[in-house]
């Protein structure tokens, strides 16, 4: 998010009544100063909202297209399947460098809006360790996104989840472990 789009959020005053010993009320000001960043967050299928949050308390509202009405949605697909053999070293998110050189390629010349990233893995590890290691190198692909100026909507990490097929035999296994790059455009 650009500077410009920052808002300061200072001098709010909340009235608070405290009674007197006499009866009568006396309104207290309190000052909640702090900084609000506005963003759009991206649904998982595609939609938009405005939200808002400056540390106290967020808000979020559906972004609409004012002329009908309707939720304003992108389109999006899964625009790439990266094979996490050949993005990372062995049981590690450390990029390979030429899997980094692959990733910033790609981010540079994507075209998305913004990109969600979903880590996989094969079942050979516990449940709770293969989250960890989906969830880190998701980030670390994000990561390459965001060096090159992409925007990333969201990274996950399913770890052996959702695999694509059964983890029945080491070439199933090897489809199982994968990065998947959605774009939103």
């Amino acid at each position: 998010m650009g500077p410009g789009l920052r808002t300061a959020f200072c001098g709010a005053a909340l009235g608070a009544f405290a009674l007197l010993p006499s009866g009568g009320a006396v309104q207290a000001q309190q000052a909640i100063t702090g900084t609000v960043e506005p963003a759009i967050w991206i649904d998982p299928d595609g939609c938009h909202h405005w939200v808002a949050d400056g540390g106290v308390e967020g808000y979020m509202e559906g972004r609409v297209n004012p002329q009908n009405g309707r939720p304003v949605c992108m389109e999006f697909n899964t625009c790439a399947v990266a094979n996490s053999d050949v993005l990372f070293h062995t049981d590690s998110a450390r990029l390979t460098s030429s899997g980094r050189a692959r990733l910033e390629d790609f981010f540079r010349n994507g075209g998305a809006f913004a990109y969600a990233i979903y880590g996989h893995t094969d079942s050979r590890a516990s449940d709770e360790y293969n989250i960890r290691l989906s969830q880190r190198r998701a980030s670390s692909v994000a990561g390459v996104a965001r060096s090159v100026g992409a925007r990333v909507a969201r990274e996950i990490g399913f770890g052996e989840r959702q695999p694509l097929v059964p983890n029945t035999s080491a070439a199933n296994m090897q489809q199982n472990r994968r990065v998947e790059i959605v774009c939103y455009r």
